[in-house]
């Protein structure tokens, strides 16, 4: 059953870079062979638990050994405007006995602990490797404790062994699909309802877009998976409109809802003033065509001149200080090519971006907005980044925690732009708050000292 839903995933019609593929190429999925002694990176089991863990108020439980839960937990640094449940690392903490004899009671008793000593609206079961391999059977297992408590028991079957973390993500969305969307109704829905998937309120990113859309009276029905709650996701599918934020790591989720529940969708991004303006738009225009009244194009258009204008004043201060200095973009999927345009407006030039976690869909943006001849790194070495810091052909890197070091080994600075960051950039306030944590990396006086001879090293030159 796992393997067929693995084949539906990588057969996905919105998947372009897929549906590409020879019969053959697709069976294998685009994960590509590992090297040895390189990073594996993130698994299946880790992609569909960063994808569900931000839904807030469920429990999520890990069937597996310990360590599983421990690599996996508060990985990303979602944020909640309620219960911090999801926070809250929950594990069967299988041993060899469980090996030996099977896991599946010792799962039950896991369910009913959680559920007499927290009872959340739901509990999800994350499969993994080990009780895969033994053939625990977690969804005859949530079906009994489900029908036994009278509480939805989500099996999320997606252990680490069947490929990357990208097929995570989609193995969650399809649990989602199967278990979750479409299982409510909610006591009422309007003309204005959007679903947003794919953002995880990282930093709180989708706090700085909501209230925008909470003044052209735009209610976000569910955001999938950030600052969720369970009944909002099964509640979901009574939108009108989807946005997609997350480059293809939830179009089968977007996809099914409006082959489904026909809910047409977009994909778009918050990041930059420009992407921000035509979401919107492109929000309002979705809306208006589901039966939306007309005036709300005008609202929008309203609002988007007053952001703008607010935007732009602010930015100012720092445009002349940071016009033509030289970006390393080292991240992937949207971000490759919605961080370029944010980091262009502000009068920066990048002078390469990431692609490998990128799509086909996503390099053909970052050709529109860098050109032709756009450098993008498929990958690079620390030891290529520290050489391309040398030759001064960058003056800052903006990446994730495992990357920092090629820059700050060379006296260079560093802006943390992936999941772990402390700063939301989202929005058009989001566009203020990135250029001003680039300023402030870049014009730290702690670069003048550090890049200065050691006092010791004056003293052996005058001698």
């Amino acid at each position: 059953m796992l393997q067929n839903k693995i084949q539906e995933v990588f057969n996905e019609p919105g998947c372009s870079k897929n549906q590409s593929k020879s019969d053959k190429e697709r069976k294998k999925g685009c994960t590509k062979a590992l090297q040895p002694g390189g990073a594996a990176g993130g698994c299946a089991f880790d992609g569909a638990k960063i994808a569900l863990q931000p839904i807030t108020d469920v429990a999520h439980l890990v069937h597996g050994p310990i360590a599983c839960e421990g690599n996996s937990w508060d990985n990303r640094g979602s944020k909640s405007s309620g219960s911090q449940l999801y926070r809250t690392g929950f594990t069967t903490d299988i041993n060899e006995l469980d090996v030996v004899y099977g896991g599946e009671k010792h799962l039950f008793k896991s369910i009913k602990e959680i559920i007499d000593k927290y009872d959340p609206p739901a509990v999800f079961v994350y499969q993994t490797c080990v009780p895969a391999m033994i053939g625990d059977d977690i969804e005859a297992v949530c079906k009994a404790a489900s029908q036994k408590f009278a509480k939805p028991i989500i099996p999320v079957n997606s252990p680490g062994f069947v490929g990357a973390k990208n097929l995570g993500n989609k193995l969650a969305g399809e649990a989602l699909l199967d278990y979750v969307i479409g299982t409510e109704e909610p006591e009422y829905s309007t003309p204005y309802d959007i679903n947003i998937i794919g953002e995880y309120n990282l930093s709180g990113e989708l706090w700085q877009v909501k209230p925008l859309l909470d003044h052209l009276g735009i209610r976000v029905t569910c955001c999938i998976s950030g600052d969720a709650k369970y009944h909002d996701v099964a509640q979901s599918h009574r939108a009108r409109a989807n946005m997609m934020v997350c480059s293809k790591s939830m179009i089968n989720i977007a996809r099914k809802m409006e082959e489904r529940y026909q809910i047409p969708f977009f994909e778009g991004s918050f990041y930059g003033i420009s992407d921000t303006t035509e979401s919107l738009r492109e929000i309002t225009r979705l809306l208006i065509q589901q039966g939306a009244p007309e005036e709300l194009r005008d609202r929008t258009e309203a609002l988007i001149v007053r952001e703008e204008a607010r935007a732009w004043q602010r930015i100012a201060e720092y445009t002349h200080r940071l016009r033509g200095k030289r970006v390393l973009l080292f991240t992937g999927g949207v971000k490759s090519w919605s961080v370029v345009s944010a980091l262009q407006e502000g009068g920066m030039e990048v002078v390469g971006t990431s692609v490998k976690k990128s799509t086909k869909e996503d390099k053909e943006k970052i050709k529109e907005l860098m050109g032709q001849d756009a450098h993008m790194i498929d990958d690079m070495t620390p030891r290529e980044m520290y050489k391309m810091f040398q030759e001064a052909r960058a003056d800052v890197l903006l990446s994730g925690g495992r990357s920092q070091f090629a820059a700050l080994k060379n006296k260079m600075p560093w802006v943390d732009i992936n999941q772990e960051r402390h700063h939301a950039y989202n929005g058009y306030e989001g566009m203020v708050n990135l250029v001003k944590q680039i300023d402030l990396a870049l014009y730290n006086p702690m670069w003048t000292l550090l890049r200065k001879p050691a006092p010791w090293d004056m003293r052996e030159a005058r001698a």
